[in-house]
């Protein structure tokens, strides 16, 4: 019993001072567990993957940069060379083809607009028609064929007046033509006055392709010009005038000796025309005597293309140039 107490005595004696531990023999253990854990971690260290600092990778991104930069504007500055030499060179296409120009002949119609050219003594087809209706309409086709000529309209009557001037224009001869009214000019006829204002408009044209193709219906009845005297100017100034006489019944209106020595001192011819038919083959006796210019051959111009290189250079060098400045600037 006594020895139970004692050795309770001795329990609760150790429980209330528990053994004091050695310092050394604590911290050495610290020490063993931290230089474990020390080694673990480099050793995960070791099996991990090793990544170079960021600064690394931006430099060596920041010499790729520069290099096909500087590729680049090396590039462009051979290209804008090229092209530079290519502009030089002055490179050239064929263009279209394109008809040469008709030189014809400066043709003047002298047509009578007095009062008898509205006598119906014509046919138009199986139509009655008054004798400027069917010269209209013959004259008409006449100047759609002359391809290549200038042609002018002179209209006369008591007077005489410049229609239409020389032109190639034929729509617009064809336009006036068609608005002639009889009777506008006067009732008369002024054959001399033609004559010389056809001279005087022929004269001023080079060459010696000048025509005057009269038309009327009567005699000399009015102006200032003798027909014979005009016909002497347009002889000496290299100028042929065909006459023609338009009429059913010739009577004592047409003069058809002075239209007839008209045309004879000037190198030209006279016709007479009965109807129309008649005058339809008048003008094509006109065609031959007084052939239209014959169609050239075609011709390709050269086009000028330099432009597009030279351009093309100017583009390069602005390209060249802007991004040159940012290599500069850093960007």
């Amino acid at each position: 019993m006594q020895r139970r107490v004692q050795g309770h005595h001795r329990r609760g004696a150790a429980e209330a001072h528990p053994p004091r531990r050695r310092p050394g023999l604590g911290a050495g253990r610290q020490a063993v567990r931290l230089d474990g854990a020390g080694a673990a971690r480099r050793a995960r260290a070791v099996d991990a993957l090793r990544v170079p600092a960021l600064d690394a990778f931006e430099t060596a991104d920041s010499h790729a940069g520069g290099g096909r930069r500087r590729w680049l504007l090396a590039l462009l500055l051979a290209l804008a060379w090229v092209s530079l030499v290519a502009a030089s060179a002055r490179p050239q296409t064929m263009g279209e083809p394109i008809p040469s120009p008709l030189s014809g002949r400066d043709l003047m119609l002298g047509i009578d607009i007095s009062g008898s050219m509205n006598d119906s003594d014509l046919y138009a087809g199986n139509r009655r028609a008054t004798r400027l209706d069917v010269v209209r309409l013959v004259a008409r086709d006449f100047v759609a064929r002359r391809v290549g000529d200038r042609i002018g309209l002179i209209m006369f009557g008591s007077q005489a007046y410049v229609q239409t001037p020389l032109t190639t224009d034929h729509e617009t001869v064809i336009h006036f033509l068609d608005e002639a009214v009889v009777g506008l000019a006067g009732r008369d006829t002024a054959i001399g006055d033609a004559i010389g204002l056809a001279v005087k408009r022929l004269r001023e044209r080079p060459g010696t392709a000048r025509v005057l193709i009269l038309l009327t219906d009567g005699a000399n009845s009015a102006g200032v010009v003798n027909p014979l005297a005009a016909a002497r100017l347009a002889a000496e100034s290299d100028i042929r005038v065909h006459t023609i006489g338009v009429g059913r019944q010739a009577g004592r209106q047409l003069d058809e000796a002075t239209l007839r020595e008209v045309a004879e001192s000037t190198g030209g011819a006279y016709f007479r025309a009965r109807d129309a038919a008649e005058l339809e083959q008048i003008y094509r006796e006109i065609d031959t005597l007084e052939p239209t210019a014959e169609e050239g051959d075609d011709f390709r111009p050269l086009l000028e293309r330099y432009p597009w290189p030279l351009g093309l250079a100017l583009l390069l060098s602005l390209l060249w140039a802007g991004l040159r400045s940012g290599e500069r600037r850093g960007v």
